[in-house]
């Protein structure tokens, strides 16, 4: 248990951090258990590959608008009822997905999940705020995105193997530990309401000035790109490349959407050290050019080995780069205001993840997988623009 570095507030008792690694686990479940089943759902239903961008989107799309919601209600009446209600829905609606009689209540059945999951990953980093501060939050939030990335490389060969042997419906089962989460919630966090209170209005005011900010507003507005990267050319291009091109069924998809998360997770479990060393910027632009060299290396990969290669190339630049932007946009918060101004960070993460997966669905359609795939290096270049000549550079490294 990391030492607290000042006081938490009253109103709410002190999480584990096991019980906020464990609803992040929960919240990345939204779509890494799609991932590899995605041509296997599309041939149930006949369906043609362009439309893996909506099975992809519709999870997150609801989360534009309801992942700020979110984190004002937070803010308003405590974590306590918000995050508990938020795993109640998920865990739902993914059971209602697990036994959709047809494609578009599948569909239907993800875009209400979203409103589920809208909650999850960013009250998981409000908590954090909520009591560390410094390099000890640096250090938990790097921990935090860690276990997340070991979350992406054991789902999707779970989600995998278990759709090759048992099906899809099967794998979607494993939506339904939500509920247990949800529990978990209920009995951990305190009840009590925050202190005070401020008007709605107030807290509107206050979150729309603590976004504006150079560095918050930088921070938001690159991690719409970079999740709309993530979304369109791993999750979403990359599984029907390997189907194509490759001839892959759906366990060894899941390993190789997998393998980025060995080397990220390795990478964010020392994120203390590298912010010790250096600066925001630096970590951003250089984070992103390796998401560059990936990207140019799925597009255009002949063999399985450099397809390995630039999958694990991309995790070394995922590993710095979200848990980054994520510790950079918490220290921005205002304590009264966190839980919203994380929230509209998480906004524009899901608005990256639905846009995402739809440029990617179009790009499948116009243009192959290859070639889309080396598109996506064109926006981890925008992302490398932003980190080198943005906000980013004034930033100091954390001290260690």
């Amino acid at each position: 248990m990391a030492r607290l570095l000042r006081p938490y507030p009253a109103w709410v008792r002190r999480p584990s951090v096991i019980f906020i690694f464990t609803v992040t686990l929960t919240g990345i479940l939204n779509n890494n258990l799609v991932a590899p089943a995605i041509p296997d759902i599309l041939a149930e239903f006949g369906e043609p590959a362009r439309r893996s961008g909506l099975l992809v989107s519709l999870g997150s799309v609801a989360g534009i608008v309801v992942a700020p919601t979110v984190g004002l209600v937070a803010d308003r009446v405590g974590r306590r009822p918000v995050l508990t209600a938020c795993l109640i829905i998920f865990g739902a609606f993914g059971f209602g997905a697990a036994l959709a009689p047809s494609f578009e209540l599948l569909l239907a059945a993800r875009f209400f999940q979203g409103f589920g999951s809208a909650g999850l990953i960013n009250l998981a980093v409000a908590l954090i705020g909520d009591y560390w501060s410094g390099t000890e939050r640096t250090r938990i939030v790097g921990h935090n995105s860690a276990v997340l990335t070991v979350g992406l490389a054991l789902l999707p060969l779970a989600a995998g193997f278990t759709t090759e042997l048992f099906g899809w419906r099967t794998t979607f089962m494993f939506y339904t530990v939500a509920f247990g989460t949800a529990a978990w919630a209920w009995m951990t966090l305190d009840r009590r309401k925050p202190p005070r209170v401020p008007g709605l209005t107030e807290q509107l005011r206050g979150a729309a000035a603590a976004v504006r900010r150079p560095v918050p507003a930088a921070t938001i507005a690159t991690t719409f790109l970079v999740f709309m990267t993530i979304f369109g050319g791993v999750l979403t291009v990359m599984p029907v490349h390997l189907a194509d091109r490759f001839a892959l069924n759906a366990a060894e998809r899941g390993f190789y959407l997998a393998l980025p998360a060995f080397t990220s997770s390795l990478v964010a479990f020392n994120l203390a050290r590298i912010r010790a060393r250096w600066a925001p910027g630096v970590i951003v632009t250089f984070a992103a050019g390796l998401w560059v060299v990936a990207f140019l290396a799925l597009g255009s990969a002949a063999s399985l080995g450099l397809v390995a290669t630039g999958a694990l190339i991309f995790g070394l630049g995922e590993g710095s780069l979200v848990p980054t932007l994520q510790d950079v946009n918490v220290a921005s918060a205002p304590d009264s205001q966190r839980g919203a101004v994380v929230a509209i960070w998480v906004g524009l993460a899901r608005l990256g993840q639905t846009v995402g997966p739809l440029l990617g669905g179009l790009g499948i359609a116009l243009v192959g997988t290859g070639p889309a795939l080396t598109l996506a290096a064109a926006l981890a270049l925008a992302v490398a623009a932003v980190g080198w000549f943005g906000p980013f550079r004034a930033l100091s490294r954390q001290p260690g």
